[in-house]
């Protein structure tokens, strides 16, 4: 079987709305490689959008899961529970950024994390508006598509979305935005839209995943609580894409040194087994009656013996500290290549490793360099890579590696890429 004739039958069976990025089938995949059921290595800097970052089929991973396996794989954790998943959430709350007592709840999507946030934040304050903001990205279905600052393709035909959702300007340099700026919408939607003490809660992301890994403010962070405290109001830091040790901090959340109401957690939470969590402060979490919060996949124990492997993995291997390590040989490197080439990259961040290559045209910073960005993706497979893209103005290349990745694959890496970057633009 080859990659051409699956990616025939894919399409024969699939919605095309569920598409794929590459026509590329996988057969292997170990730590930051992966191989194809033709034989084809590349180099993955994707990691299934920031959810391996132990790396693909990491061996205490696969020990627990087996291990979990041959004991039972499912029994609905609001049926019959399990230590499992005690001890996962004894663990999340333990390491959630702030002194308050913390309770968690599980269940098995991004998405699902973040609708719970909203019904447990408008159960909390018996209010119904939430703040948004503008190149923010937090879900698939219709309540978090609401919630979500991007119109396409997330949004596209899909309409209407629930009432009660508001969106703010996200600050950054390039969208010509300031906090001062964000922090005046703010003051001018409780004025013309929604009076402060109708609005259950404020979600952001502490860095914009989607959006194009613009890192918010840490003073932004901070006015954000303050404003929340002041009125009564459920701040939700959404750290779906930034836990887990891949922005150089358990949650990058820690960066600002606030304590948010309440936590999303997904991705890099289990090593590639479908989990999700919220975490938050007791007294907000336990305002919901029995039986309002939950799903039947919930808390997966097979998912969540995955979870503990990951949090061992990440202390074992000394993952925040790679992290940062990481990043700063991609921050080099990256860096070099923009030196080359100063009209065509606007600019080279990253936060641990969450590394994002932003692109413009004639060196105009106001110019997104759309079609350059989607030639690097589209060819990426031909130099041996996997890559993703993102960003408000569809201008960005996100690098998100395994924080298991040796010096001596991402270096080739790189090297893949400096060659993909330069074949096209010469």
């Amino acid at each position: 079987m080859n990659n051409k004739d699956l990616q025939e039958r894919k399409n024969k069976v699939f919605a095309r709305g569920q598409g794929n990025a590459y026509p590329v089938y996988v057969k292997e995949a170990k730590n930051s490689e992966i191989w194809d059921v033709e034989g084809n290595r590349f180099i993955d800097f994707g990691t299934g959008i920031a959810v391996c970052n132990t790396g693909h089929s990491h061996p205490k991973i696969i020990e627990a899961v087996k291990n979990q396996i041959e004991k039972f794989s499912h029994t609905c954790v609001m049926v019959n529970p399990y230590e499992v998943a005690v001890e996962l959430a004894e663990k999340l709350t333990k390491l959630a950024p702030g002194e308050t007592e913390k309770k968690a709840i599980f269940v098995t999507t991004g998405a699902e994390a973040v609708e719970n946030c909203v019904k447990i934040a408008r159960a909390h304050t018996g209010r119904r508006g939430v703040i948004a903001f503008n190149g923010g990205f937090h879900g698939r279905t219709n309540l978090t598509m609401a919630l979500t600052g991007k119109t396409m393709p997330y949004k596209k035909g899909f309409g209407p979305f629930p009432a009660e959702i508001y969106h703010l300007p996200y600050p950054t340099e390039f969208n010509n935005t300031s906090v001062k700026d964000t922090l005046v919408a703010l003051k001018n939607l409780f004025k013309a839209d929604i009076l402060p003490e109708d609005v259950a809660a404020i979600i952001i992301e502490p860095i914009q995943g989607e959006g194009g890994f613009y890192q918010t403010p840490v003073e932004l962070l901070k006015e954000l609580r303050a404003i929340c405290d002041e009125h009564g109001i459920i701040l939700i830091l959404d750290e779906i894409q930034t836990g887990f040790a891949r922005t150089g901090k358990m949650f990058c959340t820690e960066y600002s040194g606030i304590e948010p109401d309440l936590m999303t957690m997904a991705k890099g939470i289990a090593g590639g087994y479908p989990l999700s969590g919220v975490v938050g402060k007791a007294e907000i979490m336990d305002t919901p009656i029995p039986g309002g919060l939950g799903g039947t996949y919930g808390g997966s124990p097979v998912a969540c013996a995955a979870g503990l492997a990951v949090l061992d993995v990440i202390e074992e291997e000394n993952l925040i500290e790679r992290a940062n390590e990481v990043g700063a040989i991609f921050s080099k490197r990256l860096n070099d290549l923009k030196a080359k080439f100063p009209d065509l990259i606007t600019d080279v961040r990253n936060k641990g490793a969450m590394i994002a290559l932003e692109l413009m045209k004639d060196g105009d910073i106001y110019n997104p360099n759309v079609e350059l960005t989607k030639a690097i993706t589209a060819n990426a497979v031909e130099h041996g890579l996997v890559l993703l893209s993102c960003g408000f103005n569809s201008n960005v290349i996100r690098f998100l590696p395994a924080l298991t990745i040796s010096d001596e694959t991402l270096n080739e890496g790189l090297d893949k890429f400096d060659e993909l970057f330069t074949s096209l633009v010469k």
